[in-house]
């Protein structure tokens, strides 16, 4: 149960309210209105990093994943495991995410992020043992779209966790009724 009362975005002002326009009615969007026009930032970036970054969606997920299964964050979990499984991510895949780099799922390019995802948020910087092997894989911008990626997700998992932002209860009950996780 969530920590304050969730928003109400028929009183949203300014930036705010533009933004709840555009927006699906989730939880982490209700909850964030408290915080005005800084819901406007913060979905614009959300937005630029899902849809228009050159690194490859599927190891983007990955490292959204891990990052939410690494800070316990369950609603930043539930919401992209969806993400994923439309992204064509097996159901084996996603629970590899779940064991960590060494899983047996994982190709070299994912075993990677996963092992730069754990790294940067363990130690905030990632080590040359993790950082290099993906310089050369991926290059500077995609590389630079990885870490800015980790550190969005671990934002937004500390937000969630700290309001105790519930799963919407219509997309839980669709996702047990599909077979899917929930909180």
């Amino acid at each position: 149960m969530a920590r304050i009362p969730y928003f109400d975005p028929a009183t949203a002002v300014g930036r705010a309210a533009v933004a709840y326009e555009k927006l699906p009615p989730l939880n982490i969007f209700r909850m964030m209105g408290h915080a005005g026009e800084l819901l406007d930032g913060f979905t614009r970036l959300g937005t630029q990093i899902l849809n228009f970054t050159s690194l490859d969606p599927v190891l983007r997920e990955i490292a959204i994943l891990r990052v939410g299964i690494l800070s316990g964050a369950g609603y930043e979990v539930f919401q992209h495991e969806r993400i994923a499984r439309r992204l064509g991510l097996t159901d084996a895949l996603i629970a590899a995410v779940r064991k960590g780099p060494a899983a047996a799922a994982f190709d070299e390019a994912q075993r990677e992020v996963m092992a730069f995802t754990d790294d940067v948020v363990a130690n905030v910087r990632g080590g040359d043992a993790t950082f290099e092997p993906l310089k050369r894989r991926l290059g500077y911008k995609a590389l630079q779209e990885l870490t800015l990626t980790i550190g969005y997700y671990m934002m937004v998992s500390r937000f969630l966790e700290t309001f105790d932002v519930d799963i919407e209860e219509e997309e839980a009950a669709a996702s047990k009724a599909d077979g899917g996780g929930s909180r």
